[in-house]
């Protein structure tokens, strides 16, 4: 009878592992303008609180164009991504400097510690595997890898958060800011063939939005993290607009393509066409967003 429950254990144990397994990603690295705005440090935070997620890596992201950037925008970006690291005790992912500025041309990669470890982990995986990319910022560093390594191509796949576009008429406008931040990266990501592309755009991540009030009710005083979240929401200049002083909502359009990412239910992808300057294939694009199941998400895996 012992023989029999031990055995019955083991087999439930080996049946929850099994299901724990079904959720987990592919290796996942994270390339992030973080000094750029607040949202940054809000996804990073997400993945970083969420054991279930195999992240590998942070890499950081240039935001020349921003007006309050510095001359360093990447090490702006670097010291926050150790920050947060550091806050939520995870030493076992690694941070990587991108480069400070953007491509010169599409031929010629802008080499940094952070597109050679793209490589590096690309070229690490084993048969069969992907390797996540999710960009949040300037595409810099994952056209600088793609560029200096073509044969990762197949290995990896690319979501980046960047432009505005129409399902409807598939009409797209580059005029964003992430996209501006490197406008021919963005053109190397759209005309690489055999890229696997998925744009979660400016369009659809607006519609994610976090009040201030639930906010400082999740955060405020719970822990350093907490303090140290909201108070970059308070303290944060939102040099783009002079609308909402008070800063009593914020858009969260980096928590969208990570929940997007994590929860693939809560997002609906559609295949659309590129745009007509660029090489003429099939990118898959988020149209729209559950915001409101995403929202809960997030704060159920901050609060843990």
């Amino acid at each position: 009878m012992a023989h029999f429950i031990l055995t019955l254990l083991l087999s439930l144990i080996a049946i929850q592992n099994r299901g724990m397994d079904s959720r987990n990603q592919n290796p996942l690295i994270i390339d992030a303008d973080t000094a750029n705005e607040v949202d940054d440090l809000f996804a990073l935070a997400r993945v970083l609180k969420d054991p279930s997620v195999n992240l590998i890596g942070i890499t950081s992201a240039q935001f020349h164009t921003s007006p309050l950037a510095s001359d360093s925008s990447v090490l702006e970006s670097q010291v926050l991504n150790e920050q947060l690291v550091a806050l939520t005790e995870r030493g076992d992912v690694p941070v990587k400097m991108g480069s400070n500025f953007q491509l010169e041309n599409k031929e010629n990669p802008q080499r940094s510690e952070a597109s050679d470890f793209i490589i590096k982990k690309a070229k690490e995986l084993g048969k069969g595997e992907k390797l996540d990319l999710v960009v949040l910022g300037s595409c810099t560093n994952v056209a600088s890898a793609i560029l200096q390594a073509p044969e990762i191509i197949p290995m990896i796949r690319v979501h980046y958060l960047g432009f505005w576009h129409d399902p409807e008429t598939n009409s797209y406008n580059k005029k964003e800011f992430n996209s501006g931040n490197d406008p021919l990266a963005v053109d190397v990501l759209l005309d690489t063939e055999g890229l696997d592309l998925t744009i979660m755009t400016a369009t659809t991540s607006q519609n994610l939005v976090f009040k201030k009030d639930k906010m400082l009710d999740e955060l405020a005083g719970k822990s350093e993290l907490g303090d140290f979240l909201s108070g970059r929401w308070l303290s944060f200049e939102r040099w783009w607009t002079k609308e909402d002083p008070e800063k009593e909502s914020w858009i969260m359009w980096d928590v969208a393509i990570i929940e997007a990412l994590i929860r693939p239910e809560l997002s609906k992808v559609e295949y659309f066409q590129t745009p007509p300057e660029n090489t003429t294939r099939k990118i898959k694009i988020h149209t729209s967003i559950d915001s409101e199941a995403m929202g809960k998400d997030f704060w159920q895996i901050l609060s843990q």
